[in-house]
């Protein structure tokens, strides 16, 4: 497993996941993201912070075990990705969906 590189917190959250559970944990102040399977949690927290300007409170990641995927007679896996569950501290919010 090799480590990101600090400069690319940017790279490191790929995009928020809207699913049913995850829209009834911002309730809770708690955001869902898929992230880059080899970040770690204080990078997690740095590009969070970073990127909306929000204080992080905890983290939480889960590997969902990868899927099996065939496409006619050629069998493989779809791609594997990593599930942070964010945390933040009361009074902050990020802007899933901006105003156009």
């Amino acid at each position: 497993m090799s480590k990101l590189i600090p400069s690319a917190l940017a790279d490191i959250i790929r995009r928020p996941l809207v699913t049913e559970k995850a829209t009834m944990l911002l309730e809770n102040n708690q955001y869902t993201f898929e992230v880059d399977p080899r970040a770690d949690k204080p990078q997690i927290r740095a590009a969070i912070e970073e990127l909306f300007q929000v204080k992080v409170v905890g983290i939480s990641t889960q590997n969902p075990p990868r899927k099996k995927r065939r496409v006619g007679k050629y069998a493989g896996f779809r791609s594997q990705y990593k599930r942070a569950v964010v945390t933040l501290a009361p009074g902050d919010t990020i802007t899933l969906f901006p105003d156009v």
